[in-house]
């Protein structure tokens, strides 16, 4: 038995080098090398700075139960149960209800689900990329995977490709780029249990498993960004290395694709294309490298709840000041939404969505190939934020609330040049005095309410500063 096991994995092995054509003694001779000093020396590509906003798709089986978070399943049958979690399905579901029961209830209703329609909020929303979880550490794959049988939207469930869905959709819109997030581990396979118990020394769950899925989904849907997650052990375990550099080198998106830090639990906040270090992660002052905040709508949750309640729902005026705090720092930002079972968009986060982007319509400016400036916020008043564009000559402040009568900014020091305008409103330039080293004073005139450029947070445009 352990001889067939054994020649099992070596023959899962050689399929796996051969179909993708990666000979591994040769890596030497990619333009990027299966090392983190190399692979780490790779610039991101443009597009990924310039656009500054993703919106997350977190939709599963998890979606189904729809109640706590999409940790559901090892909350439930894990090494430490939740209570309120066995009250639930003990209130809920008959006994002997498992959790592959819930996905043949992962339904998507004609007249319900429709990606086309996802794709219209996220581009209204002002997004430039989409990140779609295709699987999440329950191990349900969202396409029709040849390595996850009968545990795939097509096989159970919706009975479709919703990768192939929702690429398709938002491919639609040229300012909209398609990702893929998935998890290296599975909770409860039982290959990857094995590996555990092993403590790593062994590999059959990654060569077998993750990988194949990894090269499958990348050679069938030409992400640009694959968004790794779910990383126990190493990157040498994962085999990490290697797959980012046949994606950098050999792959249908090796000039396009972006990546992230979770490539193994030695790599987070350190090694990848951008970092994200923790879920929400924002250091609240300039990041030499690049770092992208991923953050939920629902406080409470990535996937949908049924107990979805407004006060747990981030406001417009926060959600504005966390994107502006991210970029203004040297990130991006990933906003998190929860779709239903039925494949539908709760009408809070799409209202969030539109919001930001009508606000991103009059102040896109100066979120939108900016970079940030020698200081991220304002020396003497809180809640004012930069950012630049030196093809402009000019620095942005992010104003939190309207300024009565004068705002006081203690960074920007002024030239004989300087002009001072809101974004979105009438290009009469603002007055102003300055106290040189003390602050320099923005005059605010009266201005009606049906004059305002926007609703929320508002932008100064300061040129020619010395």
């Amino acid at each position: 038995m352990a001889v067939n096991k054994t020649l099992y994995i070596l023959l899962a092995l050689i399929d796996f080098v051969l179909s993708f054509h990666l000979d591994l003694a040769a890596s030497r001779n990619f333009k990027y090398e299966p090392n983190w000093d190399s692979l780490d020396s790779r610039p991101l590509p443009d597009w990924y700075d310039q656009g500054k906003i993703g919106i997350f798709i977190h939709w599963g089986v998890f979606s189904v139960p729809s109640f706590s978070s999409e940790w559901f399943w090892y909350h439930w049958q894990g090494p430490q149960k939740w209570p309120a979690i066995q009250n639930f399905m003990a209130a809920n579901y008959p006994p002997g209800w498992t959790y592959a029961d819930f996905a043949e209830q992962f339904d998507t209703p004609a007249g319900l689900y429709d990606p086309d329609h996802w794709a219209d909020i996220f581009n209204a929303s002002g997004a430039r990329y989409v990140v779609q979880v295709t699987k999440h550490h329950e191990g349900f794959t969202s396409w029709p995977s040849k390595h996850s049988f009968n545990w795939n939207s097509m096989d159970v469930g919706p009975k479709r490709d919703l990768v192939a869905d929702i690429s398709t959709a938002v491919r639609k819109y040229p300012n909209l780029r398609y990702g893929v997030y998935h998890s290296l581990f599975e909770w409860f396979n039982p290959l990857y249990l094995q590996d555990a118990a092993n403590e790593y020394k062994t590999q059959e769950f990654p060569f077998t498993k993750t990988l194949p899925e990894l090269y499958e989904l990348v050679s069938t849907y030409k992400p640009d960004i694959v968004w790794s997650d779910g990383c126990p052990s190493t990157d040498a375990y994962w085999n990490s290395t290697y797959f980012l550099a046949w994606l950098y080198n050999e792959s249908p998106v090796k000039d396009t694709v972006v990546t992230n830090d979770r490539w193994g639990e030695n790599c987070i906040c350190k090694h990848g294309g951008f970092l994200t270090c923790s879920d929400g992660y924002n250091p609240g002052k300039l990041s030499t490298r690049k770092f992208e905040n991923a953050m939920k709508l629902d406080g409470a949750s990535w996937g949908y709840r049924r107990d979805l309640n407004l006060k747990l729902t981030i406001s417009i005026e926060k959600l504005l000041q966390t994107v502006v705090k991210t970029i203004s720092c040297n990130g991006n930002i990933l906003i998190n939404v929860g779709p239903t079972k039925e494949g539908t968009i709760p009408p809070i986060f799409e209202e969030r969505l539109r919001q930001m982007g009508s606000w991103l319509q009059v102040n896109g400016e100066a979120v939108y190939y900016s970079r940030p400036w020698v200081h991220q916020n304002d020396t003497l008043t809180p809640g004012v934020w930069y950012t630049q564009r030196k093809e402009f000559n000019a620095v942005y402040a992010f104003v939190y609330d309207w300024p009565e009568g004068v705002l006081k900014l203690g960074a920007p020091v002024p030239s004989s040049q300087t002009q001072v305008t809101l974004l979105g409103s009438y290009n009469q330039a603002f007055t102003y005095t300055y106290e040189p080293g003390q602050s320099f004073n923005i005059n605010i005139p009266t201005i009606s309410f049906n004059q305002m450029p926007c609703e929320w947070l508002w932008v100064f445009k300061l040129t020619n500063l010395e």
